[in-house]
């Protein structure tokens, strides 16, 4: 935790302000190193947050519900003083952690990355610069999780049967993934027509007959690896198969312009030239493409005005889409070029060479 401390103490004084308070769940995790301060994952504040200042003291500010559970699992060792409340007290007035904040920083400014109230300015933006580089602990972490992630999404569509439901398949996917410490924070799945017909997927009760497609975006530590694989039932349809191959060398072209110093206009375009030459313009403009990702399913997109740069060591996952079909992985940025994080094993791939480097993208499975 300490380079990432560094990080925003540094960020605190460039911005002259005296502390932040990180009430978000993904910064949460961040700072701590994989804690989770999440009970309610349908809100984006946790159950306790915390406050760093300037001079490098740090505190937890929690309810007495949630005191003494993340003193003793999440936080234990880390070094954080516990500011513990009324739960009544915080639901009485909306400016009760600015308040209690401010009482805490001698005067100092303050910024948060929510909004709290009390003129209290929302600096996430600051705090996710801080996150984008990934140290080398967590690109350990984001290795083993991507690893885990592809090998069980695989396991699991590798042993899909024609008439399961979109919501039968959500329901296993999940559970294998949690039985390895993962939480689906996304699941989408499309069985046939819908594949084409929707880039989110929302299961339903339709039965797959010909193909399916699962998505996950899989948590663990906080931190979020996102993949598709496609299956099929008997041999992969010629049209599906041109559409895929498609999809790949997109993929390629993204994954050689993810370089560090590269922005996400610049990636955008790539995307946008790659359609084109692939013979599918314009199916840029259907779905986005990815971009960042790291403790949020993705930071930023690439978009034609989108002014983020890539930094060395940073997650991407990228998702191009050509109309029935898909391919998306997560990577981390290296100088060398991009390092792919959820492969499956045994997954069959189509390769593309770019500049006498080979790319590898995910194909569609015949079952």
């Amino acid at each position: 935790m300490t380079e990432k401390a560094e990080r925003l103490l540094r960020a605190l004084e460039a911005q002259g302000l005296g502390g932040v308070l990180l009430g978000a769940q993904h910064n949460f995790s961040w700072l701590t190193a994989g804690a989770t301060s999440g009970i309610d994952t349908s809100r984006e504040p946790g159950a306790g947050t915390l406050l760093v200042r300037r001079d490098g003291r740090r505190f937890v500010l929690a309810s007495r519900i949630e005191m003494a559970r993340l003193q003793e699992e999440e936080l234990a060792g880390l070094g954080f003083e516990p500011v513990e409340f009324a739960w009544e007290d915080e639901k009485a007035s909306p400016t009760f952690l600015a308040d209690r904040a401010r009482e805490l920083l001698d005067g100092w400014p303050l910024g948060s990355d929510l909004a709290v109230g009390g003129d209290v300015p929302v600096v996430e933006g600051l705090v996710a610069r801080c996150r984008y580089r990934l140290t080398e602990g967590e690109t350990e972490r984001f290795r083993r999780l991507g690893a885990d992630a592809g090998r069980v999404l695989g396991e699991v569509v590798k042993g899909l049967k024609p008439g399961q439901t979109e919501v039968e398949i959500a329901a296993l996917t999940s559970a294998a993934l949690g039985s390895e410490g993962m939480r689906a924070v996304v699941c989408l799945v499309a069985a046939d027509e819908r594949i084409a017909k929707f880039r989110h997927p929302v299961p339903t009760g339709r039965a797959w007959e010909r193909a399916v497609m699962v998505v996950v975006c899989a948590r663990r530590g906080g931190l979020v690896a996102s993949l598709t694989r496609i299956v099929c039932a008997g041999a992969v349809p010629e049209e599906l198969r041109r559409r895929t191959d498609a999809c790949a060398r997109v993929n390629a072209r993204l994954y050689a312009a993810t370089r560090p110093g590269a922005t996400g206009s610049e990636l955008y375009r790539v995307a946008a030239e790659a359609y084109q030459e692939a013979g599918f313009p314009g199916e840029e403009r259907l779905h986005h493409q990815g971009g960042a990702a790291g403790y949020k399913t993705r930071d930023w997109v690439a978009h034609p005005a989108s002014a983020e740069t890539i930094e060395d060591r940073q997650a991407f996952a990228w998702n191009p889409s050509v109309t029935g079909t898909k391919t998306e992985e997560t990577c981390i940025t290296t100088a060398e070029g991009v390092e792919i994080l959820t492969a499956t094993p045994g997954w069959p791939q189509i390769p593309i060479q770019l500049d006498g480097r080979e790319y590898l993208s995910p194909d569609v499975l015949p079952l």
